[in-house]
Formats: structure tokens, C-alpha cells, sequence
């Protein structure tokens, strides 16, 4: 059936100039939305009614087939997108008792992520509103991450949100529905890539992120001192920390690894690190809500360590953890109330960070 997807995008690039010319997209609180995730190896079909209630939502995710390579495979991740889209597609409308003619809008991820599974998700989206005579909406997969804080929530904005993802760091100012900006990145290893770097290095199987968080929770987090990189107002670095945790581990020279050690002193200086940043950034903008975002945001210290801020009178807001890692319904949702989204139907995929909005 995907065959028939690619045979209609192929007519409608022909005739793109005069599809969607002039489609308005309005959407209110009873508005429903179909959103399809394809970026990196989760195959994910959602609809969302009003931004914030989720009416089904379906993963496929790919963790089994990438495990015994140690992380995500491109090509074999593509093709896997290719054998799971209809599936998802289907299940969607089936646990939300809905049809193609009860959708008010489709949207699809955009980028950043891995071009070929982007390609999947997205030509899918675009053909199911081509053939529907529907709005089609474009969204940035870092603006769906945040996002998921409105899933089931009153959030609005002015707030600044932490994203920690396996690919991205960053400090947002969400200033309203229609304005964010990235204040503070990492300038080398996002976090998520940084846990995985040191499971690997001690010898834990992908993904590696869980495990570590896991056997850090019976550690000692002053058992090691590890550095925290000095650099801009709102940035991270997180390279040096993982070289550090390098030269930790060849010092035992054979001797057993005292793994819940390590990874709890690991833990530690990320967490504090971020933390340190999010506060100061809380300081600057003068906001009393935070959120965090992204498939690090399921991690138990860093979750903890946000939260703690409700003690200093913030507002703090998280994702449940099923919409922390990547799924569809922060992308319905981020295509609900972000107004910087790509809604020309000839949009192309991209594969790194051109602009939060």
C-alpha cells in the first residue's frame, strides 16, 4: 500500500503549485489531528483532539532490531518505517473510533532526524492529506518535544523548557505560541549521546542511556568527582565529562568496575549541571514555569532535580514518560498550538537544526 503513497506523491509534485494554495487551517479545542512520527526508530501514529487530549496513540519502536548493532542503523531503520506505516496508521484510527473524514488536519515530522526515516513518515502525511482534501502541517520534531507538556495539561506559554534528547541539549524560551528561541545548546555531545558513549564504554548494552540511569540509582554520587565544562552563559559541553569518565575507567587497570559508583557520579555532574543552566536561565527571564522535553527527560535524577524546583515557588512540568521519547502525539499537539510550523505541502526533510521555528 506504501507503493501507492510514493505513486500520488509522485502526481503531486507535479501539480504542487496549485495544491493547498489557498487552504485555510483553523482549528479549535474540538479539532482533531492525525500526526505521524518517522524521524530516528520509532514508526508513530497519533490523533489529538484540541492540542492537549489524546485520543490514540501507537508506536512500533525498533529497539530489538537495533540493539545487536549497539545503536540505530539508518538504512535498516528506514525500511522498518517502510514495513510498519500503514500498520500504525490503521491501528490509529481504529482505537480512536475515527475516519479520514473525522480528521481536521495532518501533520508530519519534518526534521531534524535521520532523512530516510523522515521521508517515510512525512510522504505519508502528505499523501493521506492530498487524497483527504485536508490540511497538511509541518512540524519541527524539537518544537514536539516540547510540546508534549500540553498533552493533558493547562500549560501556556511564557516558560523555559529543557530538551534533552539523545541528539539535542538546549535551553528554550518559549515566549509564546509563536515565538521560541534556543538560548543555551551543547557545543559537542547532547546529552542522550553522552549517556550512551559512557554505558558503552563500561560495557552496558544499547540502549544505553536506561541501564545507566538504572544502576545509578545504587550508586554513591559522591564516590567520584567529575568536571563540568565552563562555557557560554547557557551552554553545555559534555565531551570532556566523557573523557573523564574514560580515563576513570582505565584506572582500575583490570580491576572490577564499580559500575553503580561511576554511573551515579556520572549522573551527578550531568544533572547539576543542567540544572545550574536552567536556574540561571529562570533568573535571566524573569519566568516562574519550566518544563523539560525530550527522551532524557525520563531519566530519574534529572527529572528529580527539575522538580525539586517546585520548592523554590517555579512551576515545573513533565511529560508522562510514554510522550517523552519520540511518538506521534507531540507532533499533533506541537502542530495544534505552534504557529511556526512548515504547512506548504512541497516541504523537504532536514537533517540538523535549521531553526526552532
Amino acid at each position: 500500500m506504501f507503493i501507492h503513497f510514493c505513486i500520488i506523491i509522485l502526481i503531486m509534485n507535479k501539480t504542487k503549485n496549485t495544491l493547498f494554495s489557498d487552504k485555510p487551517i483553523t482549528l479549535n479545542e474540538n479539532s482533531y489531528i492525525m500526526a505521524i512520527e518517522s524521524s530516528c526508530d520509532e514508526t508513530a501514529c497519533a490523533i489529538v483532539q484540541g492540542g492537549r487530549k489524546v485520543v490514540s496513540n501507537v508506536v512500533a519502536s525498533q529497539i530489538k532490531t537495533h540493539e545487536q548493532f549497539g545503536g540505530v542503523i539508518p538504512e535498516i531503520a528506514a525500511r522498518e518505517h517502510l514495513e510498519a506505516i500503514n500498520v500504525v496508521i490503521d491501528k490509529a484510527f481504529k482505537e480512536a473510533n475515527l475516519t479520514p473524514d473525522d480528521i481536521d488536519a495532518f501533520a508530519g515530522t519534518v526534521g531534524p532526524g535521520l532523512v530516510g526515516c523522515l521521508l517515510v513518515g512525512l510522504n505519508a502525511t502528505k499523501t493521506l492529506a492530498l487524497v483527504h482534501d485536508k490540511p497538511f502541517i509541518g512540524v519541527n520534531h524539537l518544537n514536539a518535544h516540547v510540546s508534549a507538556n500540553f498533552i493533558d495539561t493547562d500549560l501556556e506559554p511564557p516558560f523555559i523548557a529543557l530538551l534533552v534528547s539523545g541528539g539535542h541539549t538546549q535551553i528554550i524560551d518559549v515566549k509564546s505560541y509563536s515565538e521560541l528561541e534556543i538560548i543555551g545548546e551543547t557545543i559537542d555531545d547532547a546529552v542522550g549521546e553522552a549517556y550512551d558513549k559512557v554505558a558503552r564504554l563500561i560495557g552496558l548494552p544499547y540502549p544505553g542511556g536506561p541501564r545507566l540511569d538504572k544502576l545509578a540509582q545504587e550508586g554513591n554520587p559522591n564516590a567520584f568527582k567529575l568536571p563540568e565544562a565552563k562555557v557560554g552563559e547557557f551552554d553545555f559541553s559534555f565531551s570532556g565529562l566523557k573523557t573523564a569518565a574514560s580515563r576513570l575507567v582505565k584506572s582500575f587497570d583490570g580491576k572490577d568496575l564499580p559500575l553503580e559508583d561511576i554511573c551515579a557520579s556520572f549522573q551527578e555532574c550531568v544533572s547539576e549541571t543542567l540544572i545550574k543552566k536552567v536556574k540561571h536561565a529562570l533568573e535571566v527571564k524573569g519566568y516562574n514555569q519550566v518544563v523539560i522535553a525530550g527522551g532524557v527527560a525520563a531519566n530519574s535524577e534529572i527529572r528529580r532535580k527539575v522538580f525539586e524546583l517546585e520548592q523554590e515557588g517555579y512551576r515545573v512540568n513533565a511529560p508522562i514518560m510514554k510522550y517523552c521519547t519520540d511518538n506521534a502525539s507531540m507532533v499533533a499537539s506541537s502542530a495544534f498550538f505552534f504557529d511556526n510550523t512548515f504547512d506548504n505541502i512541497d516541504v523537504e526533510v532536514f537533517s540538523r537544526v535549521k531553526n526552532i521555528n
